[in-house]
């Protein structure tokens, strides 16, 4: 093979890999979350999201690789002061996304600078209209004045704030020790209202049981009592069953008696000497004035003269 053949050869070989360098090298692969901003002579020409793209060499460039997570950025501590002429110390944290990688490109120059100047002026804007204890008190206020301020501002850069934290606020040292006595004078005030409440708790709490302790005894004198009431009329009510049970019995044996003295046809002297028994019970009596039957009479004039008699035989 000729020597002419052989270098024009390696040449076609060394142009082919020189284009396949060329053409490997142009090709990009954006990843999930990141986008590319790409000029075209010098002018914008695309956003690169995600996928496989080609790049035209020599025309096209990247300009910028931007990540569309969302970021933190923590500022250093920046003098601000209040409105009563306090000068504190406050740094910031921001929590912001890039929403538009080209206004982010070509919004602004350093971003990342122009969002901490611009933190440190609209803090030190909303805290000169604040009086220490209030901007102490107020995060949460400060915190949604800075995020919609900021929020605002960045929108033409493209940039959305979606928090910011006041992370620490330092007032000057004598400052913080008058605010530590305070707060110690606060503690203990605490502390002796808590201790005069738990006495006075205690107190209540004694009196009440006091007051249990007074009502369960007149319950139970109360249950006492009426159990003594109950058992008083329980036992006249046995009383007069039994009263009346012995009426009852009398009654029964003076009619059983009756029965069988109608049964064996008494004669009139047998009447008689029965009229006589019951007159001599109802003159046992309570009565002041009795009236005597004549039969009764004559009969008693009788019993008199037969006990007159026994007497004499007896003698």
């Amino acid at each position: 093979m000729p020597i002419a053949s052989i270098f024009n050869y390696i040449g076609v070989i060394v142009l082919v890999v020189l284009v396949l360098i060329l053409v490997v090298s142009n090709i990009h692969v954006v990843q999930q979350s990141r986008a590319y901003v790409v000029e075209r002579l010098g002018a914008y020409s695309a956003t690169w999201n995600v996928g496989l793209h080609l790049k035209i060499p020599f025309i096209e460039r990247v300009v910028k690789k931007v990540s569309l997570k969302e970021q933190v950025a923590d500022f250093d501590p920046q003098p601000v002061i209040t409105k009563d002429n306090v000068t504190m110390q406050i740094d910031t944290v921001i929590y912001f996304q890039i929403t538009d990688p080209k206004l982010y490109t070509y919004g602004v120059e350093h971003p990342m600078n122009a969002i901490e100047n611009l933190t440190a002026t609209t803090l030190r804007n909303i805290i000169g209209e604040m009086e220490l204890d209030q901007s102490l008190t107020s995060r949460d206020v400060i915190n949604a004045k800075m995020r919609s301020i900021l929020d605002e501002a960045t929108d033409p850069w493209g940039i959305k704030v979606n928090r910011v934290e006041l992370k620490n606020i330092l007032p000057p040292k004598e400052i913080q020790n008058a605010m530590e006595k305070q707060m110690k004078a606060e503690r203990e005030r605490r502390e002796s209202i808590l201790q005069a409440e738990g006495q006075k708790q205690s107190q209540i709490l004694v009196a009440e049981g006091e007051k249990q302790s007074t009502i369960l005894k007149a319950d139970a004198e109360k249950q006492a009592a009426i159990l003594h009431a109950e058992a008083e009329r329980q036992a006249a009510v046995l009383r007069a069953e039994g009263e009346a049970e012995a009426i009852m019995k009398v009654q029964t044996a003076l009619a059983d008696s009756i029965k069988l003295l109608n049964n064996a046809n008494p004669n009139d002297q047998v009447v008689k000497l029965k009229a006589l028994e019951s007159f001599e019970k109802a003159a046992d009596g309570q009565a002041t004035k009795i009236i005597v039957p004549s039969e009764i009479q004559s009969l008693a004039g009788l019993a008199a003269s037969f006990k007159g008699l026994l007497e004499d035989e007896k003698k």
